[in-house]
């Protein structure tokens, strides 16, 4: 079963993987891929199947991030709707957007048969309903919207759910596959060609080395002509990092008891937040996904209470027979709600993230655009999507905004502390930040009793982390870096683990 970032089991964690050597002699590539997940791997591929040698260096195991967490909806009607596109960008990059999407559904059904991948792909049609007249208002809007940039959408009375809605249309040319399955023939596929990965390869630094790159890790010293960061936000303190709000989504399991509760097609309502559901194919077993919940990371009191939110809008609506699985991912979104793919500051340096909630579309389009650009220099969504892009003025409100939010928790997690208490307040499980002796202290209580003692300073640029109750991590609410209960680093931006505390003898060790 493969690892993830997170302490809850996803459907697709459940794969069976071959065997990547965990040593390679060779030091030299034209490329080096950070990240081993969609982005990065079909980046790989991609370059290899035009000559480049390329080597993927993964810092836990392949599929380890959001690629394990993903709801694997396939579409091209995305979660920003394009109205809100359209009003920041205008209707030709809106356009373009819409292209670049459905090039990426392109990408992976081609993938998928000249690999052979076998990974429940499926094609399927969208649907979006409104609940009440507001939303209806709403809907149409976003439907005009869609036929606007070029994509098919149609008001339809009947639609796959087993309660009554207000008013739906329907999208055309959408799919759903299983990711990590999907993930795995592409991986299988760049290693048959003779393609390198190391796993469990912390890289510490990329610098210029005269007329190449030096890339530290914690195993060895690579070097490359070019470097991609494929690792859903760069690594270390870096601009992109301050422009990148990060988010955390929900997702939840059911077994039903009528089959004919099971839809056909993706479907999506207009809550804020809103909810996502497909069927799942379970190993023969055909479950009810719903995903939903969504906030920025660490800023929501108690995770668990998303979970319940779930359930609870799961159950008013469908007759239950048990929930099967639960898990949390995390995403990025940036100010304009577009990625950020392209050169992040030279010619030598590449980058692919701010997804929002799509990042198998935009994972999979990255690797066309980052591929374009090392080969031919060129894209034609090289300006739509450019890192270093200056966005509408229509964004700059929201990128203040999540910076304020930033400044904040920088400024009040140094000065804000709970009152001391006795460790014993806490419950099995739980983790909080205490002052303990003048200094923070975070404390986790294992299902034993036994207490994990940390430094709670994010080790990426000095903000308070929070203990996250629904995936048993400790979350950075500024820029997501997340570390697991005993401090070691999950995902980025941080490079390090936390300072750990020995309790007994109230010192803290590396």
């Amino acid at each position: 079963m493969l690892n993830r970032d997170g302490e809850n089991i996803s459907v697709w964690q459940k794969i069976t993987t071959g065997t990547i050597a965990q040593k390679i002699d060779r030091k030299k590539f034209d490329v080096i891929i950070i990240g081993g997940g969609l982005t990065g791997v079909t980046t790989a591929l991609m370059l290899q199947n035009s000559g480049k040698s390329c080597l993927i260096l993964e810092a836990h195991n392949m599929g380890y991030g959001t690629t394990s967490g993903t709801s694997a909806h396939l579409n091209t009607v995305l979660d920003t709707p394009y109205t809100e596109i359209i009003d920041k960008h205008g209707l030709d990059k809106a356009k373009l957007v819409a292209r670049s999407t459905q090039q990426a559904m392109q990408i992976i059904s081609s993938l998928i048969d000249k690999y052979n991948i076998a990974c429940d792909y499926q094609k399927q049609i969208g649907y979006m309903y409104a609940s009440n007249s507001a939303e209806l208002e709403e809907l149409e809007e976003i439907k005009e919207a869609i036929l606007k940039v070029g994509l098919h959408a149609e008001t339809v009375s009947a639609i796959p759910l087993p309660y009554a809605v207000t008013g739906c249309i329907a999208f055309n040319n959408q799919a759903s596959f299983h990711p990590t399955k999907y993930l795995w023939g592409l991986v299988d596929a760049y290693l048959a060609r003779n393609g390198e990965i190391v796993e469990n390869c912390m890289v510490h630094n990329v610098k210029s080395n005269d007329q190449e790159l030096e890339i530290e890790t914690s195993t060895s010293t690579f070097y490359a002509d070019k470097v991609v960061y494929a690792t859903h936000t760069a690594p270390g303190v870096q601009l992109a990092n301050f422009r990148l709000a990060p988010y955390r989504s929900y997702l939840s399991l059911f077994e039903l008891v009528n089959e004919e509760d099971y839809p056909q097609g993706l479907i999506y309502d207009m809550q804020n937040p809103f909810h996502y559901i497909r069927t799942v194919n379970d190993q023969g077993k055909l479950l009810l996904m719903v995903g939903g919940e969504d906030h920025k990371t660490a800023h929501q009191h108690n995770e668990k209470y998303s979970f319940l939110e779930l359930e609870s809008f799961v159950r008013e609506r469908y007759d239950v027979k048990q929930k099967c699985y639960e898990w949390s991912s995390q995403y990025y979104e940036s100010p304009d709600k577009l990625p950020y793919i392209g050169y992040l500051s030279d010619k030598n340096t590449l980058l692919a993230t701010g997804f929002t909630g799509n990042g198998m579309i935009f994972g999979t389009i990255s690797a066309q655009i980052l591929h374009d650009l090392i080969i031919t220099g060129q894209s034609k969504y090289k300006d739509l999507y450019n890192p270093l892009r200056v966005g509408p003025l229509s964004s700059y409100a929201e990128l203040v905004s999540n910076n304020v939010e930033v400044v904040k928790n920088f400024i009040a997690g140094k000065l804000f502390t709970m009152a001391e208490k006795d460790f014993a307040t806490l419950a099995r499980g739980e983790g909080k930040v205490f002052k303990y002796e003048g200094k923070k202290i975070g404390v986790y209580k294992d299902e034993v009793g036994k207490l994990y003692g940390i430094n709670p300073v994010c080790k990426h640029a000095g903000c308070t982390v929070k203990w996250n109750t629904a995936e048993s991590s400790w979350d950075c609410p500024c820029h997501g870096a997340r570390y697991s209960k005993e401090g070691k680093m999950l995902t980025g931006p941080t490079l390090m683990n936390l300072e750990r505390w020995d309790l007994e003898n109230k010192e803290n060790s590396k």
